[in-house]
């Protein structure tokens, strides 16, 4: 199991929240899919950039909270 007791959120609750609440971004099924893409795509700069700063387990983590808020 991967010790998640350094990521930024705990939880998807808290993920969302941020990105819905404090963000006010608009959670649809299309924009987790496009996020999902970008985040699934080594060669965006962006996701370069979140991997280096947060790690590959922390990347996967929040792939996985977009496919969540996906389905929702």
């Amino acid at each position: 199991m991967t010790d998640t007791s350094g990521f930024y959120f705990q939880s998807y609750q808290e993920w969302r929240e941020a990105l819905t609440v404090r963000c006010k971004i608009d959670l649809t099924p299309d924009y987790a899919r496009s996020r999902i893409a970008a985040l699934r795509d080594p060669s965006d700069k962006a996701t370069q950039d979140f991997a280096a700063t947060y790690g590959d387990a922390y990347l996967q983590q929040v792939i996985q909270w977009f496919e969540q808020a996906e389905r929702a």
